[in-house]
């Protein structure tokens, strides 16, 4: 009897957006390893995925390769990832715990409490009800002048405060 053996395909990395922001007092590491949980607990990642290799996440993110592998590090003590020489950093099956119910909860009560911290900033801002809905509806992306009702506008590089 004839049987073929297949080598298994190599995993891609896994498509993790990073947003990094060096002036909100978190230390990158810290960032980048929340961004991973994060990603872990609404399942864009799975156990299995290949994350990006900290050279190349580096050069992305445009920070020391030192910095990703504190991340890495960090995440590897807590089991939530593993490497394997030669072949790359993945999530690993013990990270499935972060998918439970009681991780449900966790992302839930941590979505309310961002959503609750950006509706007191926006009401601080003077932004509230219909006008609130309606900044959040109409904006795209980074460097965009968001049109408010009443006239008013901004945008993210700050042109108004000139």
């Amino acid at each position: 009897m004839n049987s073929t053996i297949t080598e298994p395909e190599p995993q891609k990395a896994a498509a993790i957006r990073f947003s990094l922001d060096g002036g909100n007092g978190i230390p990158i590491y810290r960032q980048i390893i929340q961004q991973i949980e994060y990603a872990i607990l609404s399942e864009r990642i799975r156990p299995g995925d290949r994350l990006p290799t900290i050279r190349s996440l580096a050069v992305e993110l445009k920070t020391n390769p030192n910095t990703i592998a504190k991340a890495y590090g960090e995440l590897e003590i807590r089991g939530v990832l593993e490497t394997q020489v030669g072949s790359g950093t993945y999530v690993s099956d013990k990270a499935s715990h972060l998918g439970d119910a009681v991780s449900a909860e966790r992302l839930n009560r941590k979505i309310r409490e961002v959503l609750g911290r950006f509706i007191q900033e926006m009401k601080d801002l003077g932004v509230e009800g219909e006008e609130l809905i309606t900044l959040v509806k109409n904006y795209g992306g980074e460097n965009q002048t968001v049109p408010l009702p009443g006239g008013r506008g901004f945008n993210n590089e700050e042109e108004n405060d000139k």
